[in-house]
């Protein structure tokens, strides 16, 4: 529940308060001041509050924009000012502060000017003592408390003139989105947000009902057969659908939270590896093995998001952050086929679900891993490529948060922390070059011996001496932020490697399992960073090993036992990581939803 305390004296004819009401408001009249500070004061600690002008003439919507975000403590439009619990002390101060101020004598004489000085001047008193107040962008909807009849008939005309509604629908659609979700979801998928709205459907079901359709076209993948290809492909489309959906539902209505974060970004990646399995399981049913194929295209699709995450992680608070490559990108973006070209070109979600839906039903599940294979590899080419040349050309100051994340996102375990006490004094920015150099000894170590070896196993070693060398300084170099992105190469190549080469039945089934799981952990890792929240307690890091210590593990596993119990073997590392991971994951978010954790919304990566 929300109040909304009306200051001023109520004018004839409007509707405010009706307004007020419709977003969720208990209204609350106090002609003055020292009645706002009352009714204030009697309103309960939990809630949100909200102080408006009586004589407020403006959209709903832009009352909504101002009022009802949750993702802000505090937050204001001309003539109104709205607070959550956590930044409801700082509003008491501030009206008191202002109540006291040299004009609140006149408040009683001018009360129909003042009332609205009083929202905006406890507005500037937050901003001024401290907290930070949100000013939502209006653009042409209108927010005024007019100061005398013919202003307030003036605005009245400007409301009728702008159509919020569809200034709503139109700013429900993300700002930045690829061609084929622009022009080819979009321009229907808003309208079912808003039918969702009236519904009264939250986001967080959408996203449900968008896994759920995932599933169900990879169970349909699954079958093998040419129908249910075709089904598969026209639901996962579906499924796409309703995930554009559920984050334009979540701005149409501001219904934003850091569960419903956590569960669009985790679902995106659970729907289309489990369509992966899906397809690898169909193709299995014709006789064609693709499970190499499928782990291969999940082990590049995750790396390409590390390299998303570590590089904006690395960036986005860095001081003299300018670069001559990021101002010609900037300068690209000004002609407008190049913006589309170049949002194709990093083979955004979009424009990848379509890819795989229409080649799952043209095709066979080989022709679309392939074809999906090389689409990444060009995109991941063309990514890294560009946060290259940005990070060398950058004038750039890394900070301590910067390097902690990268730290953490690094996923280094106890025999990392062991190992870092052996290789102190490594040079300062030689941290990519290191843990290359351990990356490529390891599989070549793998790729170059038949399965049995040892090999593998030395390589593997090695592989954790210099990993712990990279990381054993802070990651503020220019190109650090490879650092993670080239881990989880190594770590997921390996066990694909080594599956691929067991050749038995299961083997890269479970080394599919086995990837998953811990890309799940990896992802959960970014997505507690970007919500504020830390990374993951070092206990689970140092329960599933890191990742020098699960490399080190399967390569010694695989040495050690035959192929068929290699396969078992790797099926219970699989199903041990995922409890683990998983059951800390979801007691971590549920609990943080529960207590009122800030509420966030990622609009995601390009790719």
């Amino acid at each position: 529940m929300s109040t909304a305390i009306v200051t001023g004296q109520p004018v004839p004819g409007s509707s405010l308060e009706g307004e007020l009401r419709a977003l969720g408001f208990d209204v609350r009249l106090a002609p003055d001041a020292a009645q706002a500070g009352a009714a204030l004061a009697a309103v309960p600690a939990g809630q949100r509050v909200a102080l408006v002008d009586a004589g407020f003439v403006g959209h709903t919507h832009a009352l909504r924009l101002g009022l009802t975000d949750p993702r802000f403590a505090a937050s204001a439009v001309p003539g109104a000012v709205s607070v959550q619990p956590a930044a409801r002390e700082a509003l008491t101060g501030a009206l008191r502060d202002t109540a006291q101020g040299p004009s609140a004598t006149d408040f009683g004489t001018r009360a129909d000017t003042l009332a609205g000085v009083l929202a905006d001047r406890v507005a500037e008193r937050l901003t001024a003592t401290g907290t930070d107040v949100h000013h939502p962008e209006l653009g042409e909807l209108v927010a005024a408390v007019p100061a005398d009849p013919q202003a307030r008939n003036e605005a009245r005309q400007a409301v009728a003139a702008v159509d919020d509604e569809a200034i709503r629908l139109r700013t429900a659609v993300k700002a930045r989105d690829g061609f084929f979700t622009t022009y080819c979801i979009s321009p229907y998928s808003r309208y079912i947000a808003r039918w969702c709205a009236r519904r009264g459907l939250t986001p967080n079901q959408v996203t449900t009902a968008s896994l759920f359709t995932a599933l169900i076209a990879a169970g349909c993948a699954a079958t093998g057969t040419r129908v249910g290809f075709v089904v598969a492909g026209l639901l996962l489309l579906f499924s796409f659908v309703l995930d554009c959906t559920d984050g334009q539902l979540a701005r149409y209505s501001l219904q934003y939270s850091t569960l419903g974060a956590w569960l669009d970004a985790t679902f995106d990646r659970a729907k289309e590896y489990a369509y992966y399995a899906g397809l690898a399981l169909g193709a299995a049913r014709g006789g064609d093995d693709v499970w190499a194929l499928a782990l291969g295209a999940m082990v590049l699709q995750t790396c390409r998001h590390v390299v998303d995450f570590s590089f904006n992680e690395a960036n986005h608070d860095a001081t003299a952050n300018t670069s001559p490559t990021a101002a010609l990108s900037d300068k690209l973006d000004s002609v407008g086929w190049t913006v589309w070209v170049r949002r194709m070109i990093v083979l955004p979600i979009g424009e990848r679900w379509a890819l795989i839906a229409v080649l799952t039903a043209l095709t066979t599940p080989r022709i679309t891993f392939i074809v999906l294979l090389i689409g990444c590899a060009l995109a991941a080419t063309y990514t890294t490529a560009g946060r290259v040349l940005r990070s060398l050309t950058r004038r750039a100051t890394r900070t301590d948060r910067a390097a902690q994340a990268l730290a953490e996102l690094s996923d280094s375990g106890p025999l990392s922390e062991l190992l870092q006490r052996a290789v102190r004094g490594v040079p300062r920015h030689t941290a990519p070059a290191i843990a290359a150099l351990g990356a490529l000894v390891l599989v070549l170590a793998t790729a170059l011996s038949d399965y049995g070896s040892w090999w593998p196993v030395l390589g593997a070693a090695v592989y954790a001496l210099t990993s712990a060398a990279a990381v054993s300084r802070p990651l503020k170099g220019p190109l650090d932020w490879l650092v993670p992105p080239v881990f989880r190469a190594a770590e997921y190549g390996t066990i694909l490697l080594i599956a691929a080469k067991a050749d038995v039945n299961g083997a890269l089934p479970a080394a599919f399992g086995l990837v998953a799981a811990v890309a799940y952990h990896h992802y959960d890792t970014v997505y507690r960073i970007r919500g504020g929240t830390g990374a993951p307690p070092h206990w689970l890091v140092r329960a599933i090993g890191g990742h020098e210590g699960r490399t080190l593990v399967v390569t010694v596993i695989a040495a050690l036992l035959t192929d068929t119990d290699f396969t078992v073997a790797l099926t219970v590392c699989a199903v041990a990581v995922a409890l683990v991971v998983l059951v800390e994951s979801i007691r971590y978010w549920v609990t943080a939803h529960k207590r009122g954790a800030p509420a966030v919304h990622d609009e995601g990566e390009p790719a």
